[in-house]
């Protein structure tokens, strides 16, 4: 069997390019005569594959000097609790914009921490918009407030920065990280797992402002704490090393791509064709609004919901896997990361034109 078209919302598809140089490296890596997977993270291989990963992120981000780079571990549920365990800096109080399964998720974590104030909700219309920045309700003095920019199961994305002033902002970027430039300078914490847009799982990076390391919770495991491991160079404890070095190649492979402006006008392209062919259809129901839609996570629906498994089925016949949506959400997702070719998109359109003509 080829390569399928994988939409996957991760561990999701990766270049192919990244993929046949990881195979050609597997053995010997830049005659070391070792895989990367049996280096140890303290030979001078492993540290060259990591400083320049790092290098490489921080091109494409435009990253401040005055922000760590992190390579962790835990994934972003890992993050919910680690982020209040190292922003409160002695308050008491965290804001968070509920918009989807993933903003609940880091609520819920820091409850555990701190009293949350939701600053704002899209739950009256099902986490299908983004509230608008004059209807938060914000605290007089939160450590921070917490956005998912991109909520992968229910497709909703921020388009735009909020401004919360002096009180650091925080965002869960997971599933849109490197889909676009990013002002990183607006934020005082990005974090994301890598299973989306950046590589395989296991690696979560951490993008935080100087200022806001150093005040940890006391009951904060040493691993959890962002100073100890800014100090340590992300190598406190033994870091993924295999994931590391795969994100620097799809780092570069970006690069090489024309970096994230070119990147975001291919992923506008790609959103566009499959918006518009939703939008056009009397068969298929888009459910966010279309000023915050996602361009990385396009969830829809079969308006007769008993035809969910004939079309999977079709697609599956078809190459086009990992279509089924968030079992919370139900219907369709087609998660379309920067390494989703736009034959994938044309081909997928191609599929819902077919089976609309032949079951509408």
């Amino acid at each position: 069997m080829g390569r399928v078209f994988n939409f996957s919302a991760g561990p999701a598809v990766l270049p192919q390019q990244v993929l046949e140089k990881a195979r050609d490296e597997m053995l010997d890596w830049h005659g070391s005569g070792m895989s990367v997977m049996e280096m140890s993270h303290r030979g001078k291989e492993f540290i060259a594959i990591h400083a320049q990963a790092e290098a490489s992120l921080r091109e494409l981000l435009a990253i401040p000097q005055n922000y760590k780079v992190l390579f962790l571990q835990g994934g972003a549920i890992a993050e919910n609790a680690i982020v209040p365990m190292n922003l409160l800096r002695g308050r008491s109080v965290a804001d968070y914009v509920n918009t989807g399964e993933w903003s609940k998720k880091s609520i819920k974590e820091a409850k555990k921490y701190c009293n949350v104030n939701v600053a704002a909700s899209s739950e009256d219309r099902n986490f299908s918009y983004v509230p608008a920045r004059e209807s938060w309700r914000l605290s007089k003095d939160a450590g921070y407030v917490h956005i998912c920019s991109n909520e992968t199961i229910g497709g909703i994305e921020y388009h735009w920065i909020p401004d919360t002033g002096e009180v650091p902002l925080v965002a869960d970027m997971s599933s849109h990280i490197l889909s676009r430039p990013v002002d990183v300078s607006k934020y005082g914490l990005i974090y994301a797992g890598a299973q989306k847009n950046i590589g395989p799982a296991g690696l979560t990076i951490v993008i935080v402002r100087d200022d806001l390391i150093g005040q940890a919770l006391p009951i904060t495991p040493s691993a959890f704490d962002y100073k100890q491991q800014a100090e340590s160079d992300s190598m406190l404890n033994t870091p993924p090393t295999y994931a590391i070095y795969i994100a620097g190649l799809v780092f570069d492979w970006l690069k090489q791509q024309g970096g994230l402006g070119e990147i975001e006008k291919r992923n506008v392209a790609k959103a566009g064709l499959l918006y518009d062919y939703l939008d056009q259809s009397g068969f298929f129901v888009s459910p966010v609004d279309k000023r915050d839609r996602s361009r990385m996570n396009v969830p829809f629906k079969l308006k007769d919901e008993a035809l969910d498994e004939a079309f999977l089925k079709g697609a599956q016949q078809r190459g086009m896997l990992q279509l089924k949506g968030h079992r919370s959400v139900g219907g369709m997702r087609a998660s379309i990361y920067n390494a989703m070719p736009i034959e994938g998109v044309q081909a997928l359109v191609g599929y819902l034109r077919e089976f609309e003509k032949s079951h509408g």
